[in-house]
């Protein structure tokens, strides 16, 4: 499934019009029908009181549609008209005038105090935004501002669903200015929208569904559009290795972890875990000597490496024994828990110079140690991975978390290109982007996984389903759907407050069974 912003679906609604000949007043009607359709199926009420918030744009054109669909059906919806109608244009004023022709009754808000506004919303079980759509731009102006603030005073006590997008989020960027709708439910036409998973977006959307109004998804490659695809489970089910019935732990890869550091000990562990626990034939812990006992007398599983270390860090002394190794290793998982210290950036540029060209997964403060020697990523001959937080991220960009939060997509995608490296910008809806400009975003995940270690597990997932044999791409997405469905599996029984890095573990565990 993609992912829309306004321009995208405006190319696409052109083309229905005018290359397969379907008006814009059909969709308009398309798109009314459905909203019905999803509304009587889904109302827990015999005889729902709704009330349609209708704007001067498309998305009042729909909500005159919802209306009198609504009518017909022999409901009585209150329809609260909130500009001028003589402001109407083109399809909105076509189906304004059989609202009008038909002589359904119109509660003209613009006249009208807005007292009385809030005593007919006290009325009703059902609001529909229909106000502002896809198109808005900067801060919602007043009265509309104002009539947003009313709506939302109800938002926990009512049912409000939103027509395509909640009025006064941004179809492209999700960003709100000035207020906008705090839906209880968004369905949108064709396509999500971009805004449902950037910044203050998923705040406001409550859930959401697409429905098909007649604007065929096929058009998408007609048009050439690059369009952000979303994560969903029949995409993971594809992109998911395969485990050979006559496999043995060669089959399945080795996988190196390689990390940790005197005040990180879980860290590594945590991706070691994660690694085994997906997959991966072999895993290899490679660690600070000084740690090593901590972590191998508990977990027995696994391979060790123990490798010379000062003042609790990594040692130059450990390139030397990893250059010997290094070779037998499918792919790395590195930085879990590594650290910051002195000679960390000429530690990893002599880490690069032995590496084998197998694929790297760069987490943690390994990304910080990198953050003035970018150039090693074009350098290196195999593909790398890097999967920072917002914050990381800032640090390699030398900007700051705000300006990453408030460009997400277009910073994943010109830093992927850039360095030609794939990029998993983590966060409450992760963007994958690759060197060849494709995207993803992850529609999964909440705050169950805001904890130390949970980044960890990610790293040790993608690393093992490359050892497995899975392309970078499937690896990537694959990994950051489980590790985000899990999170929220876990929720359920252990609450947002409870979940762990090993209850995470255990969550993915459970899903690979349901998407295998």
């Amino acid at each position: 499934m993609f992912v829309a912003g306004q321009k995208e679906m405006q190319a696409m609604d052109r083309y229905t019009m005018e290359h397969i000949g379907l008006p814009g007043t059909v969709l308009m009607e398309n798109a009314g029908a459905r909203i019905v359709e999803e509304i009587v199926a889904s109302t827990p009420h015999p005889n729902p009181r709704i009330m349609i918030l209708v704007g001067g744009g498309n998305n009042g054109g729909d909500g005159l549609v919802i209306a009198r669909r609504l009518f017909d059906l022999g409901l009585k919806p209150i329809v609260c008209l909130l500009v001028d109608p003589t402001r109407m244009k083109g399809d909105a004023k076509v189906h304004w005038n059989v609202y009008k022709n038909r002589g359904f009754p119109i509660f003209n808000v613009y006249k009208e105090d807005l007292d009385k506004l809030r005593d007919k919303i006290s009325q009703v079980d059902i609001i529909v935004d229909a106000i502002l759509g896809t198109g808005v731009r900067g801060p919602v102006r007043e009265p509309l501002a104002k009539i947003i603030e009313i709506v939302n005073q109800s938002a926990n006590k009512k049912t409000i669903i939103s027509v395509d997008i909640p009025s006064g989020v941004s179809s492209d960027d999700g960003s709100v200015e000035g207020g906008a709708i705090q839906a209880t439910e968004t369905i949108s036409f064709v396509f999500p929208k971009k805004g449902f998973f950037l910044q203050d977006g998923p705040q406001y959307i409550g859930k959401w569904k697409t429905v098909d109004i007649s604007v065929p998804p096929s058009i998408v490659a007609n048009l050439g559009l690059n369009m952000p695809r979303l994560l969903t489970e029949s995409l993971i089910q594809a992109s998911l290795p395969k485990r050979p019935g006559g496999g043995h732990k060669g089959t399945f890869g080795h996988v190196l972890v390689l990390g940790g550091s005197r005040s990180y000990v879980g860290a590594p562990l945590f991706a070691a875990k994660a690694a085994f626990c997906t997959g991966a034939g072999l895993v290899t812990l490679a660690v600070p000597e000084n740690i090593y006992p901590l972590i191998a007398g508990q977990n027995p599983e696994y391979l060790y490496l123990p490798l010379s270390e000062k003042a609790g860090h990594l040692a130059d002394q450990a390139i030397d024994l990893l250059s010997t190794r290094v070779a037998q290793f499918n792919t790395i998982a590195l930085g879990p828990g590594i650290g910051r210290f002195l000679h960390g950036e000429m530690w990893m540029e002599s880490l690069f110079s032995i590496l084998t060209g197998q694929s790297v997964v760069i987490d943690a403060d390994a990304l910080y140690l990198m953050r003035n020697q970018l150039d090693l990523l074009h350098t290196y001959e195999g593909d790398i991975i890097l999967t920072p937080h917002p914050g990381e991220m800032a640090t390699m960009l030398k900007s700051s978390i705000q300006d990453v939060e408030k460009n997400r997509l277009e910073i994943a995608e010109n830093f992927a290109k850039e360095h030609r490296i794939y990029l998993v910008l983590k966060g409450h809806r992760s963007i994958i982007a690759t060197p060849d400009g494709r995207t993803f975003i992850n529609p999964h995940g909440h705050d169950a996984l805001s904890k130390g270690g949970s980044g960890d597990v990610l790293t040790g997932m993608i690393a093992s389903f490359l050892a497995q044999g899975a392309s970078v791409e499937e690896a990537i997405i694959t990994a950051t759907y489980l590790h985000a469905k899990a999170g929220e599996q876990q929720a359920e029984s252990l609450s947002r407050y409870g979940v762990t890095p090993l209850d995470l573990i255990e969550g993915i565990r459970r899903q690979l069974n349901e998407v295998m």
